[in-house]
């Protein structure tokens, strides 16, 4: 049996504003924040980006917080997005309990393991996510059995391809039903396929990595997305739905250290 998903939705909702900017086809805009402040988040979010990923893999996010975070989005009217540190059934249920409109999940490497992402995910009877949370609906603008019927087809689910062998599976992962899109690590990919990080850009095993994950996605009908660094390397990103510019902390250290650089220097 075929279900619906967030590719192939009829529902319409306002609030979704990541899944709505994606349907358009025009590139949908995301940033990382990995510090734990509910202002940070509404800040972030007031900035005209469509969508904001709460870091709780890398990031100093804790349970309060990323609920604080997810609320402080969605007020704003931009779609929470949380990333998770691993794809236990858990982690994920207490994630989407918060009523994020997506959930990003590190270093998959196989179809099962992006299958069983899918099966947790998912109310019954499509998958196994359990339901119990009074505040996942309200990032959504609806009532608890408005959000339970309409769940399964709206939440994002984006899993991240970001080793030597998430890249040898990759056709495969972008065959399972139920995965949205596909998020490409450079660092980590770099990592595994060069044994550093960031990568030059220029190496042909990665920049080959990179051209097999976009093709494998978009064979499967797949929204394809990855990490930048600034708005210049976003607009030459042009093979991509959807792009993430940079992380909270990142750009603030650099930018303060230009400013204390162009006083001292």
């Amino acid at each position: 049996m075929s279900w619906p998903s967030a590719l192939t939705t009829t529902v319409q909702n306002p609030r979704l504003k990541l899944m709505n900017q994606l349907r358009t086809g025009q590139t949908a805009l995301m940033t990382f924040i990995g510090l734990p402040s509910v202002r940070l988040a509404q800040i972030v979010s007031s900035t005209g980006l469509d969508a904001v990923i709460v870091d709780c893999e890398h990031g100093n996010v804790g349970d309060d917080q990323m609920h604080n975070a997810v609320a402080g989005i969605a007020y704003n009217g931009v779609s929470p997005i949380i990333r998770i540190r691993s794809p236990h059934p858990d982690l994920i249920k207490r994630a989407l309990d918060t009523g994020a409109h997506g959930l990003m999940i590190p270093m998959i490497n196989t179809a099962e393991e992006a299958a069983a992402v899918v099966k947790y995910s998912k109310l019954p009877p499509r998958g196994l996510r359990g339901q119990g949370s009074p505040f996942l609906a309200l990032a959504y603008g609806l009532t608890i059995p408005e959000y339970n019927k309409q769940c399964n087809e709206t939440l994002l689910t984006i899993v991240q391809i970001e080793t030597r062998e998430g890249v040898e599976n990759v056709d495969s992962i972008c065959a399972v039903e139920g995965v949205d899109m596909i998020f490409i690590g450079p660092n980590d990919l770099a990592m595994s396929l060069l044994g550093y990080a960031p990568a030059k850009g220029t190496e042909p095993v990665f920049l080959e990595a990179i051209e097999k994950v976009v093709k494998s996605a978009k064979k499967h009908g797949k929204w394809i997305s990855r990490l930048v660094y600034n708005g210049q390397q976003a607009k030459e990103a042009t093979d991509f739905d959807c792009l993430a510019v940079g992380s909270d902390s990142k750009i603030l250290k650099e930018w303060f250290t230009e400013q204390v650089n162009i006083v001292r220097g």
